[in-house]
This record gives C-alpha cells, sequence and structure tokens, in this order.
C-alpha cells in the first residue's frame, strides 16, 4: 500500500512539473494569441528536426516561442517573424519553404521520382511483354509428332 501510494504521489509531482513547463503569454487579445499560435505551429525546432516548436520541449525551441512573442508586441507581422527566423536559422525553421531556386528540388523532386519510377516501371513491363509474345513460336513438324506420341502414351483416369 505505501508503494502504491508513494507512485500516486510521485506521478502527481511529475505532472505539475510538466505543466509548470508550458508557456504563460499574457496577449493583448485573441487575435495576438491565435497569430502566436500559428507561428509556433508553422516553426521547425532546430534541435528536435521534426517537431514545430510549439510541442518541443527544447530550450533552444522556448528561446523561439520567447521571441516570437516579443516580437509580435513589437507589432512585427508573420512575415517579418518568418524572415527573420529564416534569416537567423536557414529554410529548414519552416515546415513549408518558400518556392524558390535553392528549395524547387524539395517541391518537385519526390513528383520526379515518382514519375520516374512509373517511366522505368512501364519500359520493364513493356520489355517484358515483347520478349514473351516474341518467345511464342511454332512447332516443328518433328516436335509436334514427338508430342502426339506423349499425348497417346497418356493412361486415361476414369
Amino acid at each position: 500500500m505505501k508503494r502504491w501510494l508513494a507512485a500516486v504521489v510521485l506521478g502527481l509531482s511529475l505532472a505539475g512539473a510538466a505543466r509548470a513547463a508550458i508557456d504563460t503569454y499574457q496577449f493583448r487579445d485573441e487575435a495576438e494569441r491565435e497569430r502566436y499560435q500559428q507561428l509556433t505551429k508553422e516553426l521547425r525546432c532546430p534541435k528536435c528536426q521534426n517537431q514545430d516548436i510549439a510541442d518541443s520541449n527544447a530550450p533552444i525551441a522556448a528561446d523561439l516561442r520567447r521571441e516570437i512573442f516579443r516580437m509580435l508586441g513589437e507589432d512585427k507581422s508573420n512575415q517579418q517573424i518568418i524572415d527573420f527566423m529564416v534569416e537567423r536559422y536557414g529554410d529548414f525553421v519552416r515546415y513549408k519553404p518558400a518556392l524558390s531556386a535553392r528549395t524547387w528540388l524539395l517541391w518537385f523532386g519526390p513528383g520526379l521520382l515518382l514519375a520516374g519510377g512509373f517511366v522505368v516501371l512501364a519500359v520493364i513491363v513493356r520489355r517484358r511483354r515483347s520478349s514473351a509474345v516474341s518467345g511464342v513460336t511454332e512447332l516443328s513438324a518433328e516436335e509436334r509428332e514427338r508430342l502426339a506420341k506423349l499425348l497417346e502414351k497418356e493412361p486415361t483416369h476414369d
């Protein structure tokens, strides 16, 4: 019973510590809160790499959230904030990088690879079909005679 009570107390204390890590910013209005949430969902954590900064617990993500809040307080636009983050961390920080000469492969590469795979598959199928069709030949007279003899020797099962 003491172990069970200790586990419950430990669990509750850990849950309280996890809630303490949540940012508690005071926004001027609901629109500013929504902009903050949108920006933190749109930007990727440089350390975690597969999480947005809203969901990341990394110290750098907390710094980025704080920086976004500061810039919102300075009445910067979403684009100004994103441009600042891209300038500082590169295009990687955006989940949806802008289409530019540096990112065209990122945007169109998967589609090009998929199209190339379909082309290769079509070529392979076409070659196999043509080789199968050209591989069918007529039996010579000797082969037909031999086949007939083999079929005659087959016992019939009644």
